[in-house]
């Protein structure tokens, strides 16, 4: 078993951004003491910053660590959202969304990791339109521009977007309780790099806006 942090250490720890995990402070000793232990790592990329790994926000934030893995022929592993795997929510999930530290934090990396893809791999290294991820997961891809951005999904108890997928094969649709709502999620969307266009349903007479990813 790891050996607790020590106060010196424990303090470093303390000082990190509560979102981003980056480490404020600290020695070059006490940051390589950090990695050694799992708490910590060393961005590859200039300035090779330090960021908390998760053992490390756990421990910031007095959190239990999580139970360890099932033995060979165990339970299955739980659906992706429940295991620590990030999901973004499309909005209509039967669960209450959380909006505590850790999913802040989740969602964060989530949308900053998506801009690093899209600089690795769109051809002119933009980050301002979607990659070749975001157009073969359409659904997914909007709901994280939508959740980074603060637009809360719906859920049993509160009305917010919902993203599903259409016909198109490169749209989708976000439905909303309120033309204001739409109004947003269509700003967002265009600030992320999307088309977002407003149409009514000619059976339910519903609003909802009909979004693609931008090729130029």
């Amino acid at each position: 078993m790891t050996r607790p942090p020590t106060a010196a250490l424990r303090r470093v720890i303390d000082s990190a951004d509560p979102v981003t995990g980056r480490l404020r402070g600290g020695t070059q000793a006490q940051l390589a003491a950090l990695v050694k232990r799992g708490l910590a790592f060393r961005h590859p990329r200039p300035p090779h910053d330090h960021f908390l790994t998760p053992a490390g926000h756990r421990l910031r934030e007095g959190e239990p660590s999580p139970p360890p893995a099932p033995p060979p022929g165990g339970p299955a592993a739980e659906p992706a959202g429940r295991a620590g795997v990030f999901a973004a929510r499309i909005g209509g999930e039967e669960d209450a969304p959380s909006d505590g530290p850790a999913r802040l934090r989740e969602v964060h990396s989530a949308w900053q990791g998506l801009l690093e893809l899209r600089r690795m791999t769109n051809p002119d290294g933009a980050v301002d339109r979607p990659c070749g991820w975001e157009r073969g997961h359409l659904v997914q891809a909007a709901a994280l521009a939508l959740e980074a951005a603060g637009h809360r999904p719906e859920g049993p108890d509160t009305a917010g977007y919902r993203v599903r997928a259409t016909p198109q094969p490169d749209a989708v649709a976000v439905h909303g309780p309120d033309a204001g709502t739409l109004d947003a999620c269509a700003a967002t969307l265009e600030r992320a790099g999307w088309h977002a266009g407003a149409h009514t349903d000619p059976r339910t007479r519903a609003r909802y806006l009909l979004a693609s990813p931008r090729r130029v």
